[in-house]
């Protein structure tokens, strides 16, 4: 658990990144607008901040429990 947790930023950022690229290759394609560009940037980011958020928070939790308190 602990080596996933310290990845998990990683590969959330990775995440991050493509999902920001393809947001961006749709404005180019006109596709979408700039206003859903920037609302689904704020989600995606939202969203990874929580994943990031959830993990610490079970790591903290098995730490805990491997800790005994």
């Amino acid at each position: 658990m602990h080596k996933y947790a310290e990845e998990s930023p990683q590969r959330r950022a990775h995440d991050r990144r493509d999902a920001n690229e393809r947001l961006k290759k749709l404005l180019k394609d006109h596709k979408i607008s700039e206003d859903d560009e920037r609302r689904a940037l704020a989600e995606v980011q939202k969203t990874t901040d929580q994943y990031i958020h959830d993990i610490d928070e079970l790591q903290k939790k098995k730490d805990a429990e491997l800790i005994g308190t």
